[in-house]
C-alpha cells in the first residue's frame, strides 16, 4: 500500500499534507526517512514513524454506540443531527456507518463500521442475526400478541414478517415487552404492534446477535467493540459463504 495512503487512512490529513510532513522530514519507514509518499509499505509489518511515533495501522473499525431519541441513523443530513456527528474527528476519520437503522425516536444500540462486510451479514434479513427490543406500548400485551407474533405480523403493506420472540415483562394499560426479530423493515416494530391494536410509546435496541448494549454507556456515548465483540463480527464475516 501507497505510504500516503496509510497515513491518510489514519488521520494525518490528505496526500498534500502527508507530502508536506515528508517534505519536513518527519515520515520514517524502518528507521529510514523518505523522500515522497509513492512508495509501497507493508502497513502491518514495516515500522512506520511520525514526528518519532509508531503509526499502528489499523484497516478496519467497529464501535457501539448507544443511540440518543432525535439522532438519525444516517451518516450525512443537511437538516438533522447523525449518529456520525456524535463521534470524535479521530474516529469519524475511518468513515465508519451505521448498521441498521434504528428509528429517530428511537435509542439504544447501534454498531458502527467501515466494514462493509460485517454490515451486511448483521443486517442481512438473509443472515437471520436476531436484534433484541425493549418496547414499552399502550395497550395491554396478552398471551395471544405472543402467539400472533411466533406466527408472523402481517403488517399493512400486506408483508407478513418472520417470526418474533415477544416476551411480556409487564402487562396493563401501559405495557412493557422485549421483542426479538431478525428483519428490519421500515419501522417494523411499530408497525408490528400496530398491526395487534397497540402503539409504541418507547423503543430501545438492546442486542444484535451476541453484542448486548453496554449499560454504562449513556445516551450518545460510545466505545469500541470487545475483543470478544469483534470476534464475533469476524465471524459472521466467515460465514458469509
Amino acid at each position: 500500500m501507497r505510504l500516503d495512503k496509510v497515513l491518510a487512512h489514519m488521520g494525518y490529513g490528505s496526500r498534500k499534507d502527508v507530502k508536506e510532513l515528508i517534505k519536513k522530514e518527519w515520515v520514517t519507514v524502518n528507521g529510514a526517512r523518505v523522500k515522497h509518499g509513492r512508495i509501497h509499505v507493508d502497513p502491518y509489518n514495516d515500522v512506520i514513524m511520525v514526528k518519532q511515533t509508531p503509526v499502528h495501522y489499523r484497516k478496519y473499525i467497529y464501535v457501539m454506540i448507544n443511540k440518543p431519541q432525535g439522532i438519525i441513523s444516517a451518516t450525512t443530513d443537511r437538516r438533522e443531527k447523525t449518529i456520525i456527528d456524535l463521534l470524535p474527528p479521530d474516529v469519524q476519520r475511518f468513515n465508519p456507518f451505521p448498521a441498521g437503522r434504528l428509528d429517530k425516536d428511537a435509542e439504544g444500540l447501534v454498531i458502527l463500521t467501515n466494514d462493509g462486510e460485517v454490515a451486511h451479514q448483521l443486517t442481512s434479513p438473509k443472515k437471520a442475526v436476531k436484534k433484541t427490543y425493549y418496547v414499552t406500548v399502550d395497550g395491554r400485551i396478552t398471551e395471544k400478541d405472543v402467539w400472533q407474533f411466533a406466527q408472523g405480523i402481517i403488517l399493512d403493506d400486506g408483508y407478513q414478517t418472520k417470526p418474533g420472540d415477544l416476551t411480556i415483562l409487564t402487562s396493563g394499560c401501559i405495557s412493557t415487552v422485549e421483542l426479538g426479530i431478525t428483519e428490519g423493515k421500515f419501522h417494523q416494530v411499530k408497525r408490528m404492534f400496530a398491526a395487534v391494536g397497540k402503539k409504541v410509546i418507547y423503543l430501545k435496541r438492546l442486542q444484535m446477535g451476541d453484542i448486548r448494549l453496554d449499560t454504562t454507556l449513556e445516551p450518545g456515548a460510545f466505545r469500541e467493540l470487545t475483543k470478544t465483540e469483534r470476534k464475533y463480527c469476524l465471524s459472521l464475516k466467515a460465514k458469509k459463504n
